[in-house]
């Protein structure tokens, strides 16, 4: 009998559809992966924003992670929003024996418009419990720099902010660089620094307000590899063709900034 790939997201819920829980098990779907979910907390979000968010109690979350741990043989899983350093306490106990493999963490810390999702206190926690933890790490500029108080610009200061980070204990860092500001430039990077070498990937600029859980998906798509038995360098490469494809042919979809098209990308 065939023991097809399974992947766990541990993200909260976006009513919208576009991000979070909903975002991860699209691209699970579409990588040919069976996900499993562990939910964190309930938003009402659609394409113009967040209205309210419900924090799940830790016993539920603990009790979602066993029920997961118990039945499924999950060969990677990813870290979304996890809102509180209680929720991230909580969480990141659980996961010190190891009862999933290969951890891909993305740290959302910070929205597209700059404001803070994580207090101190839980960003704090994230350093201390969860980057000990992560096998690869995927902040956007913003993250990086609330994680390592380095400011990137180029790739010089994200290898610098990189090697901070795995100093911390992470093993790989992908930054991503879609929030660097150059009017100028027509090309996104990304830095990756994993323990087989580092390289860059790029990606041209899309003029498009539908980038809603661009985040989520990346990661989610990384995890989905890795869960198939890819290396890590191999899904990080699909993962950027995987969220290219997802942004350049856009569903239209919300009033404000709408999601990706998780069913965009084609394997050649």
């Amino acid at each position: 009998m065939r023991n097809y790939p399974q992947a766990l997201t541990i993200a909260g819920s976006d009513s919208g559809g576009g991000a979070g829980i909903q975002a991860d098990l699209k691209t699970f779907q579409m990588r040919k992966v069976f996900g499993t979910s562990v939910i964190t907390a309930v938003t009402a979000q659609n394409s113009t924003g967040v209205f309210d968010i419900h924090a799940i109690p830790l016993s539920t979350i603990e009790s979602q992670l066993k029920a997961v741990a118990s039945d499924f043989d999950i060969r990677a899983f990813k870290i979304g929003m996890l809102g509180t350093a209680e929720t991230i306490e909580c969480v990141a106990a659980f996961l010190q024996a190891r009862p999933f493999e290969q951890l891909v963490l993305d740290p959302v810390m910070i929205a597209k418009g700059g404001q803070p999702l994580l207090p101190n206190s839980a960003v704090a926690a994230l350093k201390q419990y969860l980057l000990p933890l992560a096998d690869v790490i995927t902040p956007n500029l913003p993250e990086a720099y609330a994680l390592t108080g380095v400011e990137i610009v180029d790739c010089k200061s994200a290898e610098k902010s990189a090697r901070l980070l795995q100093a911390q204990g992470v093993k790989n860092v992908v930054i991503k660089g879609g929030h660097l500001q150059d009017s100028h430039s027509e090309i996104c990077f990304d830095y990756v620094f994993s323990e087989s070498g580092d390289f860059t990937l790029q990606s041209p600029r899309f003029d498009t307000p539908h980038t809603h859980g661009t985040g989520c998906t990346f990661s989610a798509c990384i995890t989905a590899e890795l869960a198939k038995g890819y290396s890590l360098d191999t899904a990080i490469r699909t993962a950027k063709a995987y969220i290219t494809a997802a942004i350049s042919h856009p569903l239209n979809i919300g009033h404000g900034h709408g999601p990706t098209n998780h069913w965009a990308y084609q394997d050649e």
